[in-house]
């Protein structure tokens, strides 16, 4: 039991870790994302305008999706099993986009809160099945 819930929170943890560095990579690179990037952080913060870019909202689908996946793989290798850590390490993930959609909602366009929310239990599930199948 102990190393399925290290595997969740590490599988949680590492999304964490990875995401902040993928967008801060990404930032560096592409000027343009970094730019919508500290306009949204200064709108969440203080409040006021922001217009959502859709190619930045589509890179943070495909980075959520990747690294979601990921989460879930990783997960399932910390708890020596491909079930519970990742429907775990999901879940937490999944209460994390639910409140980043609420303090985002006015910002974003409900598309994006719909698809980056829903998809990030069932592909941290997928990843653990991933670990299963090459195993």
């Amino acid at each position: 039991m102990l190393r399925i819930v290290l595997g969740s929170i590490g599988g949680f943890i590492a999304w964490l870790i990875v995401w902040v560095v993928c967008e801060k990579f990404i930032s560096a690179i592409w000027p343009a994302f970094g730019a919508h990037q500290k306009a949204f952080e200064e709108a969440i913060k203080n409040g006021g305008p922001f217009t959502a870019e859709t190619s930045a909202l589509l890179t943070h689908i495909v980075l959520g999706s990747i690294i979601s996946v990921m989460a879930g793989s990783l997960a399932a290798l910390i708890a020596s099993e491909n079930s519970r850590a990742p429907l775990f390490a999901g879940c937490l993930l999944l209460a994390m986009g639910i409140l980043k959609a609420f303090m985002s909602w006015q910002y974003v366009p409900i598309w994006y809160h719909v698809i980056f929310t829903a998809m990030l239990l069932p592909l941290a599930i997928l990843g653990g099945k991933l670990i299963a199948a090459t195993n």
